[in-house]
């Protein structure tokens, strides 16, 4: 198999990984269909939003009035109720802005002939995040989807019997700097910490980056005698950053603690 046929396997493959990986995860917004006066129309929940200012809920609504429901998650305390405004042939109310990583849960309820809920089923969690710095975010997310090609690469080359490790040094040198260097930067601007992985918490992107960036530690450094093992460690180490990349994005993610956080404010006013 020849080179390009390997890079076009390996674009393919990002490609398709990275798709996945943003319309499962938990920041993907909410779509359906409402049925209304004009007809069938398509509406759109947001779950992740800036601190600076309120998250615009909007649903398609040509006749009903209704109401947004609210409450800080995960807390278990009462539904805020908020009337829904008439914005032309839509229905709009603003969810309050929260500090960085807080979250809030929400739903609406659409008052015409019957009562419809939107979301049916769930409720929407929406989480919000500080503004990043372009010149913060650009370098992580762009090193990030290279290094992942290259990976791919080195891996399916790996796999047909090529010995390449200047891929695979080039795989980690990526991770490095886009995943363990301008990712925690990015982390900071956005949930206000640098670091919530292992040892310091449980937070899925930063231990499954961790995880990933181990992997092709190992493939570089190791010392494999035989070129066959070093071709294997080269293909685990991709076959782990694909099931790295399945995993979708901000799962488990950093959450605001508001019960710790009112137990802070308390202290620090005495």
């Amino acid at each position: 198999m020849n080179r390009f046929v390997l890079w076009a396997l390996a674009l393919v493959l990002m490609f398709a990984s990275a798709a996945y990986q943003r319309r499962t995860g938990p920041s993907y917004p909410i779509r359906g269909e409402l049925q209304t006066a004009a007809g069938a129309r398509d509406f759109e929940l947001p779950r992740s939003h800036v601190t600076t200012r309120g998250a615009d809920i909007v649903v398609p609504a040509a006749e009903a009035a209704g109401t947004l429901f609210w409450r800080r998650y995960p807390l278990d305390e009462p539904y805020r109720a908020v009337a829904l405004e008439r914005a032309g042939d839509s229905l709009r109310a603003v969810l309050p802005p929260q500090p960085p990583a807080g979250k809030v849960e929400y739903f609406l309820e659409l008052h015409g002939a019957d009562t419809v809920r939107v979301p049916a089923d769930r409720t929407a969690v929406l989480r919000y995040r500080g503004e990043v710095p372009v010149g913060a975010l650009l370098p992580h997310v762009l090193l990030m989807f290279l290094s992942m090609l290259v990976a791919l690469r080195a891996g399916l080359g790996a796999a047909t019997g090529r010995d390449e490790p200047g891929l695979a040094w080039a795989t980690l040198l990526g991770f490095t700097v886009g995943g363990m260097s301008f990712g925690p930067i990015v982390q900071k601007h956005a949930f206000g910490a640098y670091w919530t992985g292992v040892p310091f918490g449980w937070d899925l992107t930063d231990n499954k980056t961790l995880i990933m960036w181990l992997a092709w530690l190992l493939a570089c450094l190791v010392p494999l005698l035989k070129p066959r093992l070093r071709r294997a460690l080269v293909v685990a180490a991709a076959v782990l950053t694909i099931v790295v990349y399945l995993i979708p994005h901000s799962m488990q993610g950093s959450e605001l603690d508001y019960e710790a956080e009112a137990a802070t404010t308390q202290e620090d006013h005495r």
